[in-house]
């Protein structure tokens, strides 16, 4: 384990999540610190010591930032052990791999299967740990390794107490990880050519950090800067004057979504116009399938409920973007009021059905497979999703104008809602 004080900077949103399973006792706890080189877990020989899930940001080299998931064991019992197994399940789909601890002396159990099948399912990369090799018998060993070997996946035999095994453990990680991870989509990939400027409007107002911009707004400034691109950021009000000081006419206007109405107004046709968040959902999840999920807002009508979903667990501010202004707009649209609930940081209800429509922050703080396995739940359901950004781009009229830089997820918007209107009923 290599240590890079500069790269411990990155975020937890840009980093490799590593989610560690198994049963009670298996010694997930004690292969976590040995990953890591900490003792960020709590040890002992009494079954359900972790509870929550525990998080540990850390380099992994060579993939680099990573961030290693400790759960409570999936045979817990009890009341309460039922909800540590839930809380452990829950982050099952969002992991870009997963580690399965087995004690190599023991058998393969039907729940070790379950979980198994349940990550081929979701796609979902897995490495099989094989703990207390110092302890296994040959023979058990061997059967165990023979019972594992119809689903395809890499074994791995150490011993988290010895510390064996484990260079070979961080090879088949590597390995599997450089085989199966699919990072994030660069923001600004695409919309600015060599040699042409970009403009990013950033509105400084209650919202917005002292002293500091927020992630998106700091990723795009750092991408066109890698790419030798330029970038002007300017306030809301400032965007007609930048606009005309340009000899060149910029590439792209980038605007917050709460004043892209504002912006709009100031940005000829002629010159492409997106928001941070929608770029966010290309850059995270399906920028297509939630600008046709945007297609059910027109639909809504007053009692129906809504779903809005923040993945960061910031504090709320007098006029909150998720917890406000959204329900403000979308009551506004419907002409009367919906109800509402507010899903915050990875709390996700499994039961979706109830709701007409969920819309999504544009998930600065986590993983694209999080989003897109928000994205998956929701369409096994039949509910539709959009994001923040298509949604208040919408909710303000100038939807079409900036999924313009992006046709096919412009066209997705159009198709879905002519498919709509020619049905002629509701749901």
């Amino acid at each position: 384990m290599n240590s890079v004080p500069i790269k411990l900077e990155v975020q937890k949103a840009l980093r490799i999540h590593i989610g560690i399973f198994g049963r009670r006792n298996a010694g997930k706890s004690s292969l976590i610190n040995r990953l890591t080189g900490q003792n960020l877990s709590i040890v002992s020989d009494i079954p359900g010591t972790t509870t929550d899930p525990v998080e540990k940001a850390c380099e992994l080299h060579p993939i680099g930032p990573v961030v290693f998931i400790d759960t409570a064991g999936l045979d817990d019992v009890g009341e309460l052990g039922r909800e540590r197994v839930a809380r452990s399940l829950s982050v099952l789909s969002w992991m870009d791999l997963a580690l399965l601890v087995i004690d190599a002396g023991g058998k393969l159990l039907d729940s070790d299967r379950l979980l198994l099948w349940k990550l081929k399912a979701q796609g979902t990369p897995v490495v099989i740990v094989l703990n207390k090799s110092d302890r296994a018998r040959g023979a058990s060993e061997a059967a165990l390794r023979e019972s594992l070997h119809g689903f395809g996946y890499p074994i791995v035999l150490v011993s988290a107490l010895k510390g064996t095994g484990l260079e070979e453990l961080r090879a088949a990680i590597v390995k599997t990880v450089e085989a199966g991870w699919e990072p994030d989509r660069p923001l600004t990939e695409g919309l600015v050519p060599e040699g042409r400027t970009a403009i990013l409007v950033v509105p400084i107002d209650f919202g917005a950090p002292k002293g500091r911009l927020i992630p998106p707004q700091v990723q795009a400034i750092r991408e066109l800067m890698d790419e030798g691109r330029g970038c002007l950021v300017v306030r809301e009000d400032h965007v007609a004057q930048a606009i005309s000081e340009m000899k060149v006419p910029p590439a792209v206007v980038i605007t917050d979504s709460q004043a892209v109405k504002q912006v709009a107004e100031q940005v000829p046709p002629e010159i492409p116009l997106t928001t941070f968040s929608i770029l966010m959902a290309r850059s995270k999840s399906d920028l297509e399938k939630l600008s046709a999920g945007a297609a059910e807002l027109p639909e809504l009508r007053p009692g129906d409920k809504v779903l809005i979903c923040e993945t960061c667990s910031h504090n709320p501010q007098g006029e909150d973007i998720g917890r406000v202004k959204i329900p403000k707009w979308l009551m506004q649209k419907t002409g009367g009021p919906l109800d509402i609930t507010i899903a915050v940081s990875k709390d996700f209800p499994l039961e979706l059905k109830p709701y007409r429509v969920v819309i999504q922050c544009g998930g600065c703080m986590v993983t694209r497979r999080h989003m897109l396995a928000r994205l998956r739940e929701c369409e096994s359901q039949g509910v539709p999703m959009t994001n923040y950004g298509v949604a208040i781009s919408y909710l303000q009229g100038v939807l079409e104008r900036t999924l313009s830089p992006f046709p096919q997820a412009l066209e997705a918007w159009r198709a879905e809602r002519q498919r709509r209107l020619e049905r002629g009923e509701r749901r």
